[in-house]
């Protein structure tokens, strides 16, 4: 399975074109990824068929919120929800960087069947195997992850040992610098079978055809 990170539109309707598997629609690459437009994302899902999984994420920065930022967060998946999203991308913490277990339970809850992944804030964790087990008992389907480092290749064995652990209980999406010329030794190692990539080339700005149909290729 192969998901594409869109932080624009452009790319987001080149990857809905090609032969990734879903995309993760968002906003704002220089923060990592929030949420993104709503209008936008109603003309994808007018456009095209394949799944949309929505960011939800109002500001960049640490994955501790405000009152007022948790509300947002909150409307936001109502909103998107009524749109059509086909998956839901969010994560939480608290001031120890640990889950905040009730405000992502609260999200949960009004996604309601909609899948929802927790990103790459469960890297932050300071208790990989406690965080993946909290998660699966509090509902997520996928979880996003480098392994706790700062990308995929640092975090193979961590990743490894949670795919070997977890895999059959919840997704594993691997992710954090994910691109063709090391997803098939990462697939490889990990034993891992979900990928997550920008699929954006060095210098460039947006998502490239050619680069998904390598990293298809490199995962299948």
């Amino acid at each position: 399975m192969l998901e594409i990170a869109c932080f624009e539109i452009t790319s987001a309707e080149t990857a809905l074109q090609s032969m990734a598997d879903r995309i993760e629609f968002c906003h704002d690459i220089e923060k990592g990824g929030t949420t993104p437009d709503f209008y936008e994302f109603m003309h994808l899902k007018r456009t095209f068929k394949k799944p949309i999984y929505v960011m939800i994420r109002p500001t960049g920065g640490p994955f501790y919120y405000s009152d007022s930022e948790f509300t947002q967060m909150k409307n936001s998946i109502i909103n998107f929800r009524l749109g059509g999203a086909d998956g839901f991308v969010f994560g939480i913490l608290d001031a120890h960087n640990e889950i905040d277990i009730p405000r992502n339970q609260e999200l949960l809850t009004l996604a309601g069947e909609i899948p929802c992944t927790f990103h790459r804030a469960f890297d932050r964790t300071s208790d990989l195997d406690a965080s993946m087990q909290t998660l699966i008992k509090i509902g997520f389907r996928t979880v996003l992850t480098s392994g706790g480092k700062k990308n995929a290749v640092a975090g193979k064995e961590n990743i490894k040992d949670l795919v070997e652990k977890y895999a059959h209980k919840i997704e594993i999406l691997i992710g954090g610098g994910v691109r063709s010329e090391n997803i098939e030794a990462l697939k490889k190692f990990t034993g891992g079978t979900s990928f997550h990539s920008s699929a954006i080339m060095k210098y460039d700005t947006f998502v490239t055809e050619d680069e998904i149909k390598k990293l298809k290729q490199g995962c299948s």
